[in-house]
């Protein structure tokens, strides 16, 4: 084969692959559109007659004709004048929602609470459990890194088996058990491994629970965001979305507080400290099940919304069930590499993760109390500053709720990081003077608190470099998800990550430096995306 020849069938082989994306995208963005108003409104005929729902027909058809162009609400004339007051209150009174949206909402703030509680029950329980287990650190042992080691694993167990085995389980738990069924389960592996860590007799016993608590915490870590986005209309999705994270800094808060209260119960504290966490747990098992299943459909403020959503979500599913006809498991395991559209989603969704573990916050979580013993604390005081910082990390996550949607998460992120990297740097110093300074406490303390309010030593400095490199990443790698559905959001993953690196370098770049540094008010930004329409 001639290279002419070998270039020309390279050429066509690439386009036929863009023309393909941009057709899965196109058709899972939006499945209505292009179809004829009478096509459509046959279609959904059919549809309310097969799903016995033919007395609302009437209803139906409005909501297939709003979510097949839901931006020319106004101008659809089988909408009347009230129709239109439902949507433009959609817009503009984005908080009012139903109360069984809240429901949901609740139910899953508990359970990231549960998720916080465990990770700092371990750091009240870092001061004393390595005591009862003969892994203390003794002047001139020949054990003391072998020690360090096996704590260091009983720490880090829960995460290493939730990314091995508990992420991973997610998938089928939910296709045979739905959302609900997959948090309740969850919630039996975390009730039971707490309470089995806190009856451990050997550290390899406390190690087995804390891995069985890791394949709990992967479950639901990896479920309840993905069942709180899917209950939240798109104009508020990233603020009930948050709530995961708020609180799971109040379930950290209540652990450092459970920390406080137990530590001088006497030799049986950190089993106490361990063991409490079962208490958000518990509720969690049954109380999930008072949350709708099918939420999308059922949790909205009037009919013609709920006829909007549940059509539209049929058709997305038959779409995609069409596209994942005869797929195994293990196919669409592999998809989430070898689709470009969802493995640029993968990429953005690991980074986003990555870049959290890196930022340092996870480590503090662990070892705050154990930093401020080793810096010159009492234990007691020790405790208490680390009930600060889970305070400050609480408070501070809710400015986040009613910014992330507006400002944006990717916004916000770029702001985060380089504050945090300085604060880090500069608690990361403080370390290094000597024991006797007065200075040194309340300075490592207060920079800890400002890295916290924006999200060892060499281990603190290590993390600031990382947060400067989180920076670079997020910038150039991880588009804006504000706002969007979670059916534009396909859209915006069908695109090259070439061209959103492109897009940040030559474009957004010059656009901020003109507007925000060299203050040039007549600057535009060319939009990346286009809906139909919508540019942003």
């Amino acid at each position: 084969m001639s290279s002419f020849a070998a270039h020309d069938m390279h050429d066509k082989e690439k386009a036929f692959t863009n023309v393909a994306v941009d057709d899965v995208a196109a058709r899972l963005q939006n499945p209505l559109r292009g179809i004829p108003k009478d096509t459509l409104l046959s279609q959904v005929a059919e549809f309310a007659y097969t799903k016995g729902l033919a007395d609302s027909l009437p209803i139906l058809k409005k909501g297939a004709l709003l979510a097949q162009d839901p931006h020319a609400f106004e101008t659809i004339p089988e909408l009347d004048e009230a129709d239109r007051e439902v949507i433009r209150r959609e817009i503009t009174n984005k908080w009012s929602q139903p109360r069984a949206l809240y429901l949901t909402v609740i139910w899953c703030s508990l359970g990231a609470a549960v998720q916080g509680w465990y990770q700092t029950g371990s750091n009240g329980a870092n001061l004393s459990f390595p005591i009862e287990f003969n892994l203390a650190r003794v002047d001139g042992s020949p054990n003391n890194g072998r020690n360090e080691w096996i704590i260091g694993l009983i720490n880090a167990a829960p995460y290493i088996a939730a990314c091995l085995l508990g992420c991973w389980l997610t998938d089928p738990l939910n296709k045979y058990f739905g959302r609900r069924g997959t948090i309740s389960i969850s919630a039996i592996f975390c009730t039971v491994s707490v309470i089995g860590s806190a009856c451990s007799q050997t550290w390899p016993q406390l190690l087995i629970t804390r891995i069985l608590l890791g394949l709990g915490m992967g479950a639901e870590g990896s479920t309840i965001p993905v069942f709180a986005a899917e209950s939240a209309p798109a104009s508020i999705r990233g603020g009930l979305v948050m709530s995961w994270q708020l609180w799971s800094t109040f379930g950290a808060l209540l652990g450092f507080c459970a920390n406080l209260a137990l530590f001088q119960v006497g030799d049986i504290a950190w089993r106490l400290q361990l063991g409490s966490a079962f208490l958000p747990a518990l509720p969690l098992i049954f109380g999930v099940y008072f949350c709708p299943r099918v939420p999308k459909m059922r949790l909205r403020n009037s009919e013609l919304q709920a006829a909007r959503d549940l059509y539209y979500a049929h058709c997305q599913l038959m779409e995609e069930f069409a596209m994942m006809q005869g797929l195994t498991y293990m196919t669409r395991l592999t998809e989430l590499f070898t689709v470009p559209r969802i493995r640029r989603a993968t990429v953005a969704s690991f980074l986003m993760t990555l870049t959290q573990q890196m930022c340092g916050i996870i480590i503090i979580y662990f070892y705050s109390s154990t930093i401020f013993v080793e810096s010159g604390y009492s234990v007691k005081a020790a405790l208490l500053a680390s009930l600060g910082f889970g305070f400050v990390n609480w408070i501070f996550g809710f400015p986040a709720i009613w910014t992330i949607d507006t400002l944006g998460r990717r916004n916000l992120l770029l702001a985060a990081f380089p504050n945090m990297a300085w604060s880090l740097l500069a608690a990361g110093f403080c370390l290094t003077m000597d024991n006797a300074n007065p200075a040194k406490i309340p300075l490592t303390v207060l920079f800890i608190y400002i890295f916290t309010v924006f999200g060892s030593t060499g281990a603190f400095e290590f993390y600031a470099g990382l947060n400067v490199l989180s920076f670079f990443l997020v910038f150039f790698l991880i588009p804006e998800t504000k706002q969007y559905t979670l059916e534009e959001l396909n859209h915006i993953f069908a695109r090259l990550t070439s061209e959103h690196v492109m897009y940040q370098a030559t474009t957004y770049l010059p656009y901020w430096i003109k507007r925000y540094i060299l203050f040039c008010k007549d600057v535009t930004l060319k939009p990346l995306y286009n809906f139909g329409g919508l540019q942003t």
